[in-house]
């Protein structure tokens, strides 16, 4: 027990809020700080996803024109999926596709699937001394198709400025099922503008499509925004397991690096837009690129749970100073 306070969120934890008014009104939030500069805030009605990620005060992530949008208002024609793209810092894509709307199969599906706009089916929260605990799961099931469930964890050190998202995602139906995931984690001013220095230590880098191919020699290369600025993507692929990226941004000494096993997380993909108000880098790790269902299928890249199977994936996001 601690005499000089006289409640525990005086110095680190978790407050849960509902929001109000616009397209994200009654949504829940679990807003945690780690007394050492971390806020991180995670939607248990949008998969658990986090959506503010902030550093002593100062925001990190991108958040969209959408702002917070309830799942209720979610359409998966196509690439309507934008409409309600709050981004925020992890935006989970998946887990039926990630990318490109596409037919594979037989079967029509959206653009980045649909777990993001699907609220956990539970979720709380914990604290020990070393960390907070963030849980929810999400089923993604359906009669006569896929059921397939994502447990997750955030685990908020109270140590250092670093959480660490681990994902389970369980195949409890009675078939062999395809599945993607991509981690959509979206960097935003101030931490982004043409000073940032960004830095993928991969084996090898190629574009999406030829208008990235345009301008390859300067991926790493951040600008201003721009009018009319067409995003850019880049695929990156890394030696060994260590898959790394940063983003250090000189003007508030601040960088942020992201950790993860690239031989389970293989397809690591930067998104570069530098358009008006329209203006983020996503640093992506997930277990395909972003062409589709049907053209992970074709290349090899996508992966099967058998039935009662269960696959995890990690990664660790660390700011520091230098």
């Amino acid at each position: 027990m601690n005499s000089y306070i006289g409640h525990p969120t005086q110095l680190c934890g978790v407050e849960e809020h509902r929001l109000v008014g616009g397209k994200g009104d009654g949504m829940r939030l679990f807003v945690c700080h780690n007394g050492k500069g971390l806020e991180l805030t995670s939607s248990p009605d949008r998969n658990g996803d986090i959506t503010r990620l902030r550093y002593k005060g100062i925001t990190l992530n991108y958040m969209s024109p959408c702002g917070y949008v309830a799942p209720a208002y979610y359409d998966d024609t196509g690439i309507n999926w934008l409409k309600s793209f709050t981004a925020g810092f992890l935006t989970t894509c998946g887990l039926q596709n990630v990318g490109n709307p596409n037919e594979d199969e037989g079967q029509v599906y959206g653009l980045h699937g649909s777990i993001a706009n699907q609220p956990a089916w539970h979720s709380y929260w914990t604290e020990d001394e070393d960390a907070i605990h963030l849980f929810s799961e999400t089923r993604d099931e359906t009669i006569f198709d896929r059921k397939l469930v994502l447990n997750r964890q955030i685990k908020i050190s109270k140590n250092e400025n670093a959480f660490t998202l681990v994902d389970t995602i369980t195949n409890n139906g009675d078939k062999t099922e395809p599945f993607e995931v991509l981690y959509h984690m979206n960097m935003g001013y101030p931490l982004l503008d043409e000073d940032s220095v960004v830095t993928i230590p991969s084996a090898q880098v190629f574009p999406r499509d030829d208008h990235a191919a345009e301008d390859l020699e300067n991926w790493m290369h951040m600008e201003k925004p721009q009018a009319g600025y067409q995003e850019r993507c880049y695929y990156h692929k890394f030696a060994d397991e260590k898959g790394s990226a940063s983003i250090y941004q000189p003007k508030i000494n601040t960088k942020l690096t992201i950790s993860f096993d690239a031989t389970e997380l293989d397809g690591f993909i930067e998104w570069k837009m530098m358009g008006q108000r329209d203006y983020v880098l996503g640093l992506e790790c997930g277990n395909c690129y972003a062409d589709g269902r049907d053209a992970m299928r074709e290349a090899g890249m996508l992966k099967f749970l058998e039935p009662g199977e269960s696959k995890t994936y990690s990664y660790t996001v660390t700011i520091s100073e230098k």
